[in-house]
């Protein structure tokens, strides 16, 4: 698999997260929607009529609907009762638990994997981080979007645990939503460094030092999130410069 991968400010989805390919209408609207959600071609909560998307893919509303339906099984679309379909808008709590629950699953991850090291997986994790290098250099965003994630991932495939792999892809593609709603205008970009510095440790054979390297990358990551001032209770008055009848 050719590998052009970069980060933006988190590590956000990549071709290993992507659906496998499959010949049914509904599939291939599916992987369309998917593509343009984790792309952030569709922003959260944009609306997605099925009529209009009949329209464009040719196909019935039946078809868009089974498509809409898997994609809302997976939390990347919210299905409204008579209001329709709209891709999905994590709530800050939301953001926090998926990044606990990456923490969690990418240590098991790192354990598995260094417990054996493959040479394969390590070969993988180095031609990213050079496509990542480059990506960077062309400051080709929809590229890195897309991409950011496969450093994760191809770790995920390559430490032997079907279900820590499928449990990843699924947090990843949450996590491209999270980054479009949340992430600071003024937060500092992943950088590649960062996986360079993992590969190092890895190469050493520290699996507790890859570890902790893991959960701080995961933490850089979520840091660049503007979720703190969300959850503060709003002050109008403050705002909008005014004082409420009676208040000085």
């Amino acid at each position: 698999m050719s590998r052009h991968a970069a980060h933006t400010g988190i590590a956000a989805i990549g071709t290993a997260a992507r659906p496998a390919a499959r010949g049914s209408s509904h599939d291939r609207i599916y992987r369309e929607i998917y593509d343009a959600i984790v792309e952030q071609r569709l922003a959260p909560g944009v609306t997605l009529p099925e009529d209009t998307l009949g329209q464009l893919f040719g196909v019935s509303r039946t078809v868009v609907r089974k498509a809409l339906l898997q994609l809302g099984h997976e939390q990347l679309v919210e299905i409204r009762p008579n209001r329709g379909a709209a891709v999905a808008r994590p709530t800050v709590e939301e953001a926090r638990q998926v990044f606990e629950a990456r923490r969690v699953v990418e240590e098991g991850i790192v354990r598995l994997f260094m417990a054996n090291r493959p040479p394969a997986g390590l070969k993988a994790l180095k031609a990213m981080v050079a496509d990542e290098r480059e990506a960077h250099r062309t400051h080709d965003r929809r590229v890195a979007i897309r991409l950011a994630g496969d450093f994760h991932l191809a770790m995920a495939d390559h430490a032997g645990n079907e279900v820590l792999a499928g449990y990843l892809r699924a947090l990843i593609s949450r996590t491209s939503l999270i980054v479009a709603l949340y992430q600071s205008r003024v937060a500092t970009l992943c950088s590649f460094e960062e996986h360079e510095a993992l590969i190092a440790a890895i190469e050493d054979g520290d699996a507790e030092r890859v570890v902790r390297d893991m959960e701080a990358h995961l933490r850089h990551l979520e840091a660049g999130l503007d979720l703190a001032d969300r959850r503060k209770p709003v002050d109008l008055a403050q705002v909008f410069g005014r004082s409420l009848p009676g208040e000085p």
